[in-house]
């Protein structure tokens, strides 16, 4: 089922989503719910609280996209990317690199915004799977960024926190116009 997209100015996107404890059918329908949600709207991620649920769930599919390679590599060898998209998952953790990188960034939650965002280039995750089972991997490329991206959610961060000043301050209307339409 196609579900709402939360906009900018609901408090939900603020909400540090609560640990998820038993996945259970409820959590599964929830996200594939999501998977539909996300791909009726042409994104590559979506969060729990992007559907009104502050809950540490998410996924990312960046499958057969091109121009913004990622890569992904488990106990340091390369896997292959289609077999693990989506990528359905709870309770995260993420360790940064040291290197960033900028890169265009839009969201789901604001409609025709897109920025050019810092993130770090190569990330670590330590996430759950829906059957349970845990797993450790390294990423990089638009799937680093989007992991960060969905992971910023799941703890009330928003892309807009890690924008510039001088991009937040040329935006400032159209945040402003989501707000109010949010309220409404």
């Amino acid at each position: 089922m196609i579900l709402d997209i939360v906009k900018y100015g609901d408090p939900v996107l603020r909400a540090k989503g609560k640990q998820v404890g038993q996945i259970d059918e409820g959590i599964r329908a929830l996200a594939d719910d999501m998977i539909e949600t996300m791909r009726a709207a042409n994104g590559v991620g979506l969060a729990a609280q992007q559907i009104g649920e502050p809950l540490q769930l998410a996924i990312v599919d960046v499958a057969g996209i091109e121009d913004r390679p990622s890569e992904m590599f488990i106990d340091g060898k390369q896997v292959d990317l289609d077999q693990w998209m989506p990528l359905i998952f709870v309770n995260p953790q993420l360790e940064l690199g040291k290197e960033r990188e900028s890169g265009n960034e839009g969201c789901l939650s604001f409609p025709e915004i897109t920025a050019e965002i810092p993130r770090a280039s190569r990330i670590t995750a330590r996430l759950q799977l829906l059957n349970g089972r845990e797993v450790e991997f390294e990423a990089t490329g638009l799937l680093a960024r989007a992991l960060q991206h969905e992971i910023d959610h799941l703890n009330g961060i928003l892309f807009i926190d890690r924008m510039s000043s001088a991009t937040k301050t040329a935006l400032a209307g159209r945040l402003k116009r989501l707000q109010r339409e949010a309220k409404v």
